[in-house]
């Protein structure tokens, strides 16, 4: 966790929780460049595509574990207090468990489908509840807005696949949880966006290569490039409100659907 100090920050804040090097790398940088203040928060900050953000793009990184209540209570309360209330808030956690990967439903172990919908879904609800809870309290800016949260989300969110039951209730329940939170908080000037992403992500490795993490092979555009990801997420939260966008479904040109 970084230290504690006393808020003088007057730029606009945005929080991201999860910190790979994907989208969530890819978010951080452009923010930054984009003039925001921007901290990301992982269980993990000691991963070395975080300590880069941190030295290249002045990005505070926290410890938090998202499905955890006291973890992210304190999270959102310490980064209030030393960069401010965030006015953007990206919950990009997957929350797949590796040991319940293409076990079907005669075979999936009922605590990793437990655990894979606590880091999921529930991790969605604490975050959200938190950015919810301080937004509101803030004043509105001169366009009516307090704030931005999106969630990313998978495919899972929009149908169950085979051999795939504990991630689909993972996602179609963050999935439900946004739809709720957008009816229930975009009246009141905060923006709550759902961005299921229909494609494995590439991101561009040490030697300049776009790489899928698991596959292995090289890719040009047909695999989901997160810079681009993070320029959707920037505009959804630029957008005027009254043309707010709630979900938007991104997938490469090639993605069979």
């Amino acid at each position: 966790m970084v230290e504690a100090e006393t808020n003088t920050n007057e730029r606009d804040v945005a929080l991201i929780i999860g910190g790979g090097p994907g989208i969530s790398a890819s978010c951080a940088r452009l923010f930054a460049q984009e003039g925001l203040s921007v901290a990301v928060a992982a269980r993990n900050i000691e991963k070395p595509v975080l300590q880069d953000l941190a030295s290249t793009h002045d990005v505070a990184c926290y410890s938090c574990d998202a499905a955890d209540p006291s973890s992210v209570t304190n999270l959102f309360a310490t980064v209030a207090e030393t960069i401010g209330v965030p006015k953007l808030v990206v919950h990009n956690i997957d929350g797949r468990v590796s040991e319940i990967f293409r076990k079907g439903i005669t075979e999936a172990d009922a605590d990793i489908v437990l655990q894979t919908i606590r880091n999921g879904a529930y991790s969605a609800f604490l975050v959200a509840q938190q950015a919810a809870k301080q937004m509101l309290a803030r004043q509105p800016d001169d366009n009516g807005h307090r704030g931005t949260i999106i969630f990313t989300n998978a495919s899972a969110a929009m149908k169950g696949y085979p051999n795939s039951g504990a991630f689909a209730m993972a996602c179609h329940a963050k999935a439900g949880l946004a739809q709720s939170m957008a009816r229930e908080l975009m009246p009141q000037g905060i923006h709550i966006a759902h961005v299921p992403i229909d494609a494995a992500i590439g991101w561009t490795q040490e030697d300049g290569t776009r790489k899928h993490r698991r596959a292995g092979a090289d890719v040009d555009d047909n695999l989901a490039n997160p810079d681009h990801i993070a320029a959707t997420y920037l505009h959804l939260h630029k957008q005027h409100r009254s043309t707010w966008t709630f979900e938007v479904i991104l997938r490469p040109w090639m993605e069979t659907w």
